[in-house]
């Protein structure tokens, strides 16, 4: 059976358009749940309007962001985070902190959301990520996480003032 999806159906399409699915499906999931009609021919030109205009829009935000997408092409951002011997980090590089530190250098408001990130970056090194614009333009940045060295002499050096402090205390009793 022919129908026209009225809302994004994991596993099957996009709202708007046309598909073939079993008679069963379609009569007593897909149209019931308000997610599809029968595609008769009204909906079916309705469908082809709708996927026209929305393409057009598409377009015209693709020729607007192309020189956004430029600026972001082969961007370089560095982060210094705490990690561990075997490099894995203690907390992790988020798409909003790569959105945070892209925004600035770029001079441009980059939205968390267009960042692709799998899961949040937790190891040192190189990573190549993806910043969805819109449609096709898909520019790729660098990140780079680089290890933040650790010093054991702060430490001691607290320890030291701490048991002056203790031995300060001590005489003023």
């Amino acid at each position: 059976m022919k129908i026209v999806l009225r809302q994004d159906v994991p596993k099957l399409g996009e709202a708007g358009t046309i598909q073939t699915v079993a008679n069963g499906y379609a009569r007593n999931y897909l149209i019931p749940q308000g997610m599809a009609v029968v595609a008769t021919d009204g909906e079916i030109k309705v469908a082809q309007h709708n996927l026209a205009v929305k393409d057009r829009k598409i377009a015209r935000q693709e020729e607007q962001q192309k020189s956004l997408a430029e600026k972001i092409q082969g961007t370089k951002l560095a982060f210094t985070a705490r990690a561990g011997e075997s490099g894995r980090l203690f907390g992790s590089i988020t798409a909003a902190d790569v959105a945070t530190q892209l925004s600035e250098k770029v001079g441009e408001e980059i939205d968390r959301r267009k960042i692709v990130l799998d899961e949040p970056l937790r190891t040192v090194g190189d990573h190549t990520v993806t910043v969805h614009l819109v449609g096709k333009l898909r520019p790729q940045v660098t990140v780079t996480i680089n290890a933040e060295e650790v010093a054991d002499e702060p430490a001691a050096d607290s320890d030291a003032e701490a048991e002056a402090v203790v031995a300060e205390e001590i005489e003023e009793a």
